[in-house]
C-alpha cells in the first residue's frame, strides 16, 4: 500500500508538469486557433536559458525570472509576430508544418551551437525525503505539486476574477463576438502567447533537474502535453490538467508493476484509445470557435 501511494504522488507531480505543458496548447488553440507543435522546445529552450544564467554566477531564482521575461518576449511575442499572425488566417496545417519546423530548427541550434550533451540544472526544491506513516514522499514532489497547483489556481483566479481575464475568455469563446464587445483581441491573444511562454519556462524549472537539460528534452515532453491535452478535451483547460496526471499516474503503476518497457507507451495508448472509442474526435468541440 505504501508503494502504490508513493507511485500515486509521485506520478501525480510528474502529471503536473505534462498538465502545465498541455495547459499551453489549450490557451493557444482557444485563444487564436494555433496548434504550436514546438512546445516542447519551447521547454527546453529556457531550461538552457537558466543553465547560461547560472554559469555566471545568478542565483537559480534569478535565472528563472530572467527566462521567465526573455521567454515572454521571444517564445511569446516573437513567435506570435514572426509565425503565427502570418498563417493564422491560412488554417491549421501551414502553422503545424511551421511549427514542426521551428521544433527541428531550434534543436538544431542548440545541439550545434551549445552542446549535444546532457547537462544538470540545480533543483528549486531541497532533497531527501519526506517520510508520513512509513510513506515515503520526496521534496522535489511536494514542492512540484504544491508550485504546479499554486500556478494553476492563480491562472484560473486571473482568467475568471480580473476584466483581462474575462476577456480573454471571451476572445477564446467568440472572436468575432469579443471584437464588437469592444475588446482589443490582437491584446489579447498576445497575453496568451506571453502566458503559454511563462508556462514552459516554469515546466522547466520543474522538469529539467529530472531529464537534465538536452537538446531533444522537449521532444517527450512535447508529445506527452498534447496527447494530454487530446486526451482531455484540447478546447478544455480542465480536461488538459486532467490528461496530464492521468498520463503520470498511470505510466508510473505500469512502470512499477508491469514493466518500465512500456512506460513510455501509456501516453500514446490512451491517445489512441480516446481516438477509437470517439470517433468525432475531441477536436470537434474546438473547431466551434470562431477565428
Amino acid at each position: 500500500m505504501g508503494d502504490f501511494i508513493h507511485l500515486l504522488v509521485s506520478g501525480t507531480a510528474t502529471g503536473a508538469i505534462y498538465a502545465l505543458a498541455a495547459l499551453g496548447f489549450t490557451l493557444l488553440w482557444q485563444a487564436a486557433g494555433v496548434i504550436n507543435f514546438s512546445q516542447g522546445e519551447f521547454v527546453m529552450l529556457p531550461a538552457f536559458a537558466m543553465l547560461f544564467g547560472i554559469s555566471f554566477g545568478l542565483p537559480l531564482w534569478l535565472a528563472f525570472l530572467v527566462a521567465c521575461v526573455l521567454a515572454a518576449i521571444v517564445l511569446g511575442l516573437g513567435f506570435k509576430r514572426a509565425i503565427a499572425d502570418r498563417l493564422m488566417g491560412h488554417g491549421v496545417i501551414p502553422l503545424v508544418i511551421a511549427t514542426l519546423g521551428v521544433s527541428i530548427a531550434v534543436k538544431s541550434i542548440v545541439r550545434a551551437g551549445y552542446s549535444a550533451e546532457a547537462h544538470p540544472v540545480p533543483s528549486p526544491f531541497p532533497g531527501g525525503v519526506l517520510s508520513i506513516g512509513g510513506i515515503n514522499v520526496s521534496y522535489a514532489d511536494i514542492g512540484t505539486l504544491v508550485m504546479a497547483g499554486a500556478i494553476v489556481i492563480g491562472l484560473q483566479a486571473f482568467l475568471n476574477r480580473t476584466v483581462t481575464g474575462r476577456a480573454m475568455q471571451a476572445v477564446a469563446q467568440n472572436t468575432e463576438s469579443a471584437r464588437v464587445l469592444g475588446i482589443d483581441v490582437r491584446r489579447m491573444v498576445a497575453y496568451v502567447f506571453g502566458i503559454n511562454a511563462v508556462l514552459a519556462v516554469v515546466t522547466a524549472l520543474l522538469i529539467a533537474p529530472t531529464y537534465l537539460a538536452k537538446f531533444d528534452m522537449g521532444d517527450s515532453i512535447g508529445q506527452k502535453a498534447f496527447f494530454a491535452a487530446i486526451i482531455g478535451g484540447f478546447n478544455q483547460t480542465r480536461g488538459a490538467l486532467l490528461g496530464g496526471v492521468l498520463i503520470g499516474v498511470l505510466e508510473n503503476l505500469v512502470g512499477f508493476y508491469v514493466s518500465p518497457a512500456y512506460k513510455e507507451g501509456v501516453a500514446l495508448a490512451l491517445f489512441l484509445a480516446v481516438i477509437l472509442f470517439r470517433p468525432e474526435g475531441l477536436l470537434g468541440k474546438a473547431e466551434e470557435r470562431k477565428v
